[in-house]
C-alpha cells in the first residue's frame, strides 16, 4: 500500500512538472556518442545480432503474429500498451523511418512525427548501446526483414497518460544519463557483459527497482540499486547484486548455462525470462553469455574464474543431491510419511515429490530447486501460485532442444489447497517467507480465467 501511494503521489507531482514541462522543456534529442563514417557498414550478422540482444522479438510480435509486426499487449501501472510494428512496412511499419528518425525512437524514446514513445519501450538502456550496434540493427530491419503490413491497435490509456507530451517531463526526470557506452574497465570480457547488460540486453528495466516516477533506479553499474531486484506485472525479477543473489551463489559457468538455455544445476527459467531466453539469449554466442555472467559475477568486486566455454550436460547427466543441512528436517518428515504431516506437506507429497523430491534439490538442469528459490520465496506470492495453478514451461534452445513442462493443477487443487501448498513450500528446507491466503489464490485465478 505503501507503494501504491507513494507511485500514485508521484504520478500527481509528475502531472504539474509535466504541465511546465510542456512550456519550459524543449524536446530532447540526444547527440551520437561516435560519429560514424560516411561510408560506415556493419558487419555480416550484425544487425540480426543485435536484434537478437536486444530482445526485440519478445516484444514487437504478438502471439501468433507475423516477428516483428507488433500488436503484443505490454501490461504497465498505466494501462495495457501495444508494441509497435517495427517491419519496414511502408504504411503500419517503420519503412518511412530515416536513420535519425530511429535512432531518436532508440535513444530518446522520440517517434517519427515527433511522437513520445511510452517507456514501455526502454530506451533508457537502449540510449547505452554504441552507434554502429544501432545503425547495423537500422539497416537489418530496413533491408533484411520482410515488410508486414499489420494495423497494430492504438494504445489508448486512461487521462492523464494519454497526454504524451507528459512524457517529455518523464524523460527530463529519467534521462539524466548520457547516450553512449562507459565501461567499468575491469577486463576486456566484463566490459563486454556490462555492455551487454546495461544496453541492449535492457537488463535494468525489470531487474533494477522503480523509482516513484516509474524510471529505473539504477540504469547503469556506477549505481548502487542497478539491479538490485524489481517487480514486474506481480513478479519478482531478482536482484542480480548482493551476496544471496544468483550471480553470488552460481559459478560463472552456471550462470551463462542458464542465460543460454533457461536451466542449470540450481534453476529454471519462466514468466518474462523465459521469453528472454527463447527470444534473445539463446542466440547469442558462448563468448558473450559468459561475458554477461563474468560482469554480474564480478559487479560487486568477486573474483571472477570464467571459463573459456561451456557444454549443456544433457539428459544423461542429471545429478540429484541430497537435502543439505537447512533441508534435513523435511526431508525426513517426508520421507518418514507421518500421518500427522501438516496439509501442506501431505500435498507435496501427492503431487510435488516425484520431480522435486524430499530434499527440495529437484534434478540439476531439468526440475528446479525449491530450497532458496527466489520464485518461491520472494515478495510477490502471484508467480508461486500462478505454477502450480497453470504449470510451467522452459522452452527449447539451441543447447539444449528439450521442452521442459509442468502440469498445472487448478483444477486438482482448490483456492484452499493451494495456499497450504505455497504456505508451506515458503517454509520448507529452511525457506523464510510469509503465508499464502486463499483469497491471494482465488485473485489469481479469477485473472487467468478473464484472460
Amino acid at each position: 500500500m505503501k507503494t501504491f501511494l507513494r507511485i500514485i503521489g508521484g504520478l500527481a507531482v509528475l502531472g504539474v512538472i509535466a504541465l511546465l514541462a510542456f512550456i519550459f522543456v524543449p524536446v530532447q534529442i540526444s547527440k551520437p556518442a561516435q560519429e560514424l563514417a560516411a561510408d560506415w557498414q556493419p558487419e555480416p550478422g550484425q544487425g540480426e545480432y543485435v536484434m537478437h540482444a536486444s530482445d526485440c522479438v519478445a516484444c514487437h510480435t504478438a502471439e501468433g503474429g507475423e516477428p516483428l509486426a507488433g500488436g503484443r499487449a505490454i501490461a504497465s501501472p498505466m494501462g495495457t500498451i501495444w508494441s509497435t510494428n517495427i517491419t519496414p512496412d511502408a504504411e503500419t511499419g517503420i519503412g518511412e523511418w530515416s536513420y535519425d528518425e530511429f535512432r531518436a525512437a532508440m535513444v530518446d524514446g522520440i517517434a517519427k512525427g515527433g511522437t513520445h514513445l511510452y517507456p514501455a519501450m526502454p530506451y533508457e538502456n537502449y540510449r547505452l548501446m554504441k552507434e554502429e550496434d544501432i545503425r547495423a540493427l537500422y539497416d537489418y530491419l530496413m533491408a533484411e526483414v520482410e515488410p508486414v503490413k499489420n494495423e497494430v491497435q492504438e494504445t489508448q490509456l486512461k487521462f492523464p497518460f494519454n497526454l504524451r507530451f507528459g512524457i517529455r517531463a518523464w524523460n527530463w526526470l529519467a534521462l539524466t544519463h548520457d547516450a553512449g557506452f562507459n565501461p567499468v574497465g575491469t577486463s576486456d570480457l566484463q566490459d563486454r557483459g556490462q555492455y551487454l547488460v546495461e544496453g541492449p540486453g535492457h537488463c535494468a528495466a525489470c531487474h533494477s527497482p522503480r523509482t516513484p516516477f516509474m524510471s529505473q533506479d539504477g540504469v547503469t553499474a556506477d549505481e548502487d540499486s542497478f539491479l538490485a531486484g524489481g517487480v514486474i506485472d506481480g513478479w519478482n525479477a531478482p536482484a542480480l547484486r548482493g551476496e544471496d543473489s544468483a550471480p553470488q551463489q552460481w559459478s560463472v559457468e552456471q550462470l551463462a548455462a542458464y542465460l543460454a538455455t533457461g536451466r542449470n544445476a540450481h534453476s529454471t527459467a519462466n514468466g518474462e525470462m523465459g521469453l528472454v531466453v527463447e527470444h534473445s539469449l539463446q542466440y547469442l554466442t558462448d563468448e558473450d553469455n559468459l561475458a554477461m555472467a563474468a560482469f554480474l559475477k564480478g559487479m560487486d568486486g568477486a573474483e571472477v574464474e570464467a571459463p573459456e566455454t561451456f557444454a549443456a550436460k544433457g539428459v544423461g547427466a542429471i545429478e540429484i543431491a541430497g537435502a543439505d543441512d537447512a533441508g534435513e528436517a523435511t526431508a525426513s518428515m517426508l520421507t518418514e510419511a507421518n500421518p500427522d504431516m501438516p496439509l501442506g506437506a501431505r500435498l507435496y507429497s501427492d503431487n510435488c515429490i516425484g520431480c522435486h523430491f524430499a530434499s527440495g534439490k529437484g534434478a540439476a538442469e531439468i526440475f528446479p530447486e525449491l530450497q532458496d528459490n527466489h520464485m518461491v520465496t520472494g515478495s510477490e506470492t502471484k508467480p508461486l501460485i500462478s505454477v502450480i495453478l497453470n504449470g510451467a514451461e522452459v522452452p527449447g534452445t539451441a543447447k539444449r532442444p528439450m521442452t521442459l513442462r509442468m502440469q498445472g493443477y487448478a483444477d486438482r487443487m482448490s483456492d484452499e489447497e493451494v495456499a497450504e501448498l505455497a504456505s508451506w513450500l515458503r517454509k520448507a528446507w529452511g525457506n523464510d517467507a510469509g503465508q499464502v491466503s486463499a483469497a491471494e489464490v482465488a485473485a489469481v485465478r479469477n485473472a487467468d480465467a478473464s484472460h
